[in-house]
C-alpha cells in the first residue's frame, strides 16, 4: 500500500477545513437571512393585526353613532336629554371591538382622570353666534380682546379688520359655523381654547399640565361654547307650539291640560299680557304665578306646548338649557346680562344644587323660581330676556373605540340634531390625533391588561 506523501495528507486537510469553514458561513448566513425575514414578517404581521383593528375598531364606531341615533330616537322626545342610565356608555361590544361615548357629568362632580361617559348637551353651552362681548368675556380663563374679537369675527356689519391680512385671510364676516373655527380668530390660543384639557376629554390626564394647582382640570372655550344649539317652535309632527302672546289660545291651552282657572285671575293673565308681551317664558310663568297661583308641576303641564315666538320663526337659536349648563356658565350668562358676580355665581352654584338634588322635578323653566324664589335678582333679570331653557335638541356623541387586545384606538365626535324629528349628524370630526382619552382604568383593562 502506497501512502501519500505527509504534504499532500496536510494540503487535503486543510482544503477540506476550509471547506467546512465555508459551508458554515453558508450556513450562518442562511440562518441569518432566514431570521431576517422571519422578524420581518413578525412585524408584518403585527402592523397587518393593528390595521385589521383600526378598521374594526372604525366599523365599531360606525355602529356606535347608529346607536347613538337610535338612542336620540327613543329618549331625547319634546327636548329631554338622554340619561346615561337609559343606554350603554362604556365599553359596548361590537365583535372584538369596544366603544365608549365621553361625555360630561352635569353634576360637575370632580375628577382628576376618569372621564364621563354619556352624551354631552350641546344646549348646556353658550352659543358663539348669539353671546354678546360681555357673556363670553367671564367665561373661565377668558380675555375681553379676545371675546371682542369672537363678535367682531361674526358680525356682519363691522369693517373688515386688517390684522388679519397678516394671516393670508379676512375676517368671516358671518356666524361660525363650527366651535374650531374659534382657531381662526385673532387672538386664539391653545391656553385659551383647550385650556389644560389637550385631548378634550373632560378630565385632567397624567400628561396634561395642572396649570391652577388644585388637580383639577381648566378647561378653554371648547369646553364651554357651541354653534349648534336652537329649539323648535313646532312639535315632532309640524304642528306649531302655541304663543303665549296670542291671549285667545291660552283658555284652550289650560282646559287641554285640565288646568282650571277662575275667570277672573285669568283675565287679569289675559290683560297683563295683553298691557305688556311676555318677554320670555319665565316671565309668563311669573305671570302666571301672580294671577293664577299657578304651581310649577301645573306650568310643567302646558310646558312643552307654548312658545313666546311667532310661528313664523321656526327656530329659537341659541337659548341655554339650565338643566344641564355648567355653573361656570350660567354664571357667565348671569353676569352677561347684568347679574354682579356674587349674585350670579352663588345663583348659578344654587341651581346646580337643586337639579342634582330634585331631579324629577325639573320638567320647565318654572323650577329657576322654586330654586332661587321670585325675587332673586337673577330671576327679575332674566325673566326680560329670552335665553334660558329646559329643552335640548343637539347632542355631541364624542365615540372611541379600540380593537382586539387594545389595539386600533380611534376617536369621532358627531354632533347629533333632532329638531326636525329624527335624529341626522350635523358635524362629523375625526379626533384620534389628541391620544388617548378613556382614561387610566380603561388603559389598564383594555390594553395593558389585553395586551399580556
Amino acid at each position: 500500500m502506497t501512502l501519500n506523501p505527509p504534504i499532500l495528507r496536510s494540503a487535503a486537510r486543510r482544503e477540506s477545513a476550509s471547506v467546512l469553514i465555508i459551508v458554515l458561513w453558508i450556513s450562518i448566513g442562511m440562518v441569518s437571512i432566514a431570521l431576517y425575514f422571519a422578524n420581518s414578517m413578525t412585524y408584518e404581521l403585527r402592523a397587518a393585526d393593528n390595521r385589521v383593528n383600526g378598521i374594526a375598531t372604525e366599523q365599531a364606531i360606525e355602529g356606535a353613532a347608529r346607536y347613538v341615533s337610535y338612542a336620540l330616537s327613543n329618549y331625547a322626545t319634546n327636548g329631554a336629554v338622554p340619561e346615561n342610565t337609559q343606554f350603554s356608555c362604556a365599553a359596548v361590544p361590537v365583535g372584538d371591538a369596544h366603544f365608549w361615548i365621553i361625555g360630561r357629568d352635569p353634576s360637575a362632580t370632580p375628577s382628576t382622570t376618569e372621564p364621563y361617559f354619556g352624551l354631552i348637551d350641546e344646549g348646556s353651552k353658550l352659543n358663539l353666534n348669539r353671546a354678546g362681548t360681555n357673556t363670553l368675556s367671564y367665561l373661565p380663563n377668558m380675555t375681553m380682546d379676545f371675546a371682542q374679537a369672537i363678535v367682531d369675527w361674526r358680525n356682519t356689519n363691522s369693517s373688515p379688520d386688517l390684522t388679519y391680512a397678516q394671516y393670508g385671510y379676512a375676517e368671516k364676516q358671518a356666524p361660525f359655523e363650527t366651535v374650531d373655527e374659534l382657531r381662526l380668530v385673532d387672538g386664539a390660543a391653545v391656553e385659551l381654547l383647550a385650556g389644560d384639557d389637550l385631548n378634550r376629554n373632560g378630565v385632567l390626564d397624567a400628561n396634561e399640565k395642572d396649570t391652577t394647582g388644585t388637580g383639577q382640570v381648566q378647561s378653554g372655550l371648547f369646553e364651554y361654547c357651541t354653534v349648534y344649539s336652537r329649539e323648535p317652535n313646532f312639535h315632532s309632527d309640524g304642528s306649531i307650539l302655541t304663543n303665549v302672546n296670542t291671549t285667545a289660545l291660552l283658555g284652550v291651552l289650560f282646559q287641554n291640560a285640565n288646568i282650571s282657572i277662575p275667570q277672573a285671575q285669568f283675565r287679569g293673565l289675559s290683560n297683563s299680557i295683553a298691557g305688556t308681551a311676555c318677554t320670555s317664558l319665565l316671565d309668563f310663568y311669573l305671570r302666571c304665578q301672580t294671577y293664577d297661583n299657578l304651581t310649577s308641576a301645573q306650568f310643567a303641564l302646558i310646558y312643552n306646548n307654548i312658545t313666546i315666538t311667532a310661528g313664523t320663526n321656526n327656530y329659537v337659536a341659541g337659548r341655554l338649557n339650565i338643566n344641564t349648563a355648567s355653573a361656570d356658565v350660567m354664571t357667565a350668562l348671569f353676569m352677561g346680562s347684568g347679574v354682579d358676580e356674587g349674585t350670579a355665581t352663588s345663583a348659578a352654584e344654587s341651581l346646580v344644587s337643586y337639579r342634582d338634588q330634585n331631579p324629577d322635578n325639573l320638567d320647565s323653566i318654572a323650577w329657576m323660581v322654586d330654586a332661587l324664589g321670585n325675587n332673586n335678582q337673577v330671576v327679575t333679570t332674566m325673566k326680560a330676556h329670552d335665553l334660558l331653557t329646559t329643552h335640548s335638541f343637539q347632542f355631541t356623541a364624542d365615540i372611541a373605540a379600540v380593537g382586539a387586545y387594545g389595539r386600533g384606538y380611534r376617536r369621532v365626535k358627531y354632533v347629533f340634531d333632532v329638531s326636525e324629528g329624527a335624529p341626522k349628524i350635523l358635524y362629523r370630526q375625526d379626533l384620534s390625533r389628541l391620544g388617548w382619552a378613556l382614561g387610566a382604568k380603561a388603559r389598564q383593562t383594555w390594553v395593558a391588561n389585553e395586551t399580556k
